[in-house]
């Protein structure tokens, strides 16, 4: 329940106060949203499956969004930033659709 209402708050501050992203940060916001959401899709799954646990579920998404940030940096820095994104953004969808498809799977028994 408090990480309902959290949500909550979040999308109603966000869309209240209206952030902006800074110039120099924009470029790794897709890859970190892309990044969460792979972490809350294997959680999902993983509640589902009745294994989850909220300390791996946080430093999975703390993990994945770091991770693909620093994979992104690394590529800007070595010239080749648009290819590594497009790479992290291609593994990230691959997991995220193959916890999908086992999240209908266990729901739905299809």
């Amino acid at each position: 329940m408090i990480a309902t209402i959290g949500l909550v708050i979040g999308i109603v501050a966000g869309l209240v106060l209206q952030p902006s992203v800074p110039l120099p940060l924009q470029p790794y916001l897709p890859i970190a949203v892309v990044a969460a959401l792979d972490a809350v899709f294997g959680g999902l799954r993983a509640l589902i499956d009745g294994i989850f646990d909220d300390r791996v579920f946080v430093v999975s998404f703390i993990g994945n969004v770091l991770v693909a940030a620093v994979m992104v940096y690394l590529g800007d820095q070595l010239g080749v930033g648009a290819q590594l994104s497009t790479g992290v953004v291609v593994v990230l969808g691959i997991r995220i659709f193959s916890n999908m498809a086992a999240i209908r799977r266990r729901l739905f028994k299809a």
